[in-house]
């Protein structure tokens, strides 16, 4: 059921929360699938619910700066520095995790990925779970595994059921999920960009940002898994294929009126006139407009029946990092 997000909404669930049970819950980018990340079994549910390997970590969302300490140990001068930069908001630091807590939610790693939200319902929501006893929450995208991330309370309806307690929060302001940086190597690593870029990552912290093939500090030591780093990830039952406008343009012209159950996310309209069986969608021309949009188009040219979706690529700039990545393992 989906609930509006009111003060007597919100503590429900917290209650759910509390109580073991599973809780549609909307941050700025995307609607997370939340569960108590402290209760072993009531994380196990999200695995199920998703579909999700268990040994796939999870990334846990607390309310402040000031809970990070019962999930996490040896956290570096950098790290606190982007914690003070950028939270609340679309970042996720992997920390060394405090032994004995959250191992499911870790997916049995030494490392923990937590994140605090800036949404005003996802944060009205742990403060009320934390006064209950809730430490943190543990909050995937709440979608089956693999798919297209969710951006509103009814996109998680129609994933997961009316069974489900879902807050509504209104679109998603971000729209693609955190920025994910890895501090457990020494250095800050990147394993999943964005809507906070590279450079807003230096600037904060003083230190080069590496990239996921990064050495390990400690020798031997497996680089940890992280949340939405597969290669194949954020699908629709459609085929995305990326391509340039000009690649675009010719293949409608090869079809011509063959052309069918095909949708187009491009900037402009193609310039060969195409059929009713073609549906377009127009992409934003800032990074930001069109992450915001991303996951909706798919999802909306999905439900449309569309057999294949052509995307043309997005500027290879630093801003478009995060749009790129999703698109490339979307069309994996």
């Amino acid at each position: 059921m989906i609930l509006s997000a009111s003060h007597a909404a919100i503590a429900q669930a917290a209650q759910a929360l509390h109580d073991a049970q599973l809780v549609g819950l909307p941050t700025e980018t995307v609607y997370g699938l939340a569960a108590n990340a402290t209760d072993d079994a009531a994380v196990a549910k999200i695995f199920v619910a998703k579909g999700r390997p268990s040994d796939h970590p999870l990334i846990v969302h607390v309310a402040s700066v000031a809970q990070v300490p019962l999930f996490a140990v040896q956290v570096p001068d950098f790290a606190q520095k982007l914690m003070a930069a950028f939270w609340p908001g679309p970042l996720t630091l992997i920390l060394p995790r405090k032994s004995g807590v959250a191992a499911a939610s870790a997916g049995g790693q030494d490392s923990i990925g937590l994140r605090c939200p800036s949404h005003p319902v996802a944060q009205a929501l742990l403060q009320a779970a934390w006064a209950l006893g809730v430490s943190g929450v543990s909050a995937p995208s709440a979608n089956r595994f693999g798919r297209v991330s969710p951006t509103t309370a009814a996109h998680v309806q129609s994933e997961l059921g009316t069974e489900l307690l879902i807050l509504d929060g209104g679109d998603c302001e971000v729209g693609i999920a955190s920025t994910i940086i890895d501090c457990t190597r020494g250095e800050p690593v990147m394993l999943r960009p964005g809507q906070i870029t590279r450079a807003q990552i230096e600037a904060a912290c003083g230190r080069a940002v590496r990239g996921k093939d990064a050495p390990q500090e400690v020798s031997g030591q497996a680089a940890p898994r992280a949340s939405g780093t597969l290669e194949s990830h954020y699908a629709p039952r459609a085929k995305v294929r990326l391509m340039t406008a000009q690649d675009i343009n010719a293949k409608l012209l090869a079809l011509g009126p063959h052309a069918n159950k095909l949708g187009l996310w491009t900037n402009e309209r193609p310039e060969v006139s195409a059929g009713a069986g073609v549906l377009w969608r127009e992409q934003a021309t800032t990074a930001e407009k069109a992450a915001h949009d991303l996951f909706s188009v798919l999802r909306d040219l999905d439900a449309r029946g569309v057999t294949q979706i052509w995307v043309q690529q997005p500027p290879d700039t630093p801003e478009w990092e995060g749009v790129r990545d999703r698109l490339q393992r979307a069309a994996a």
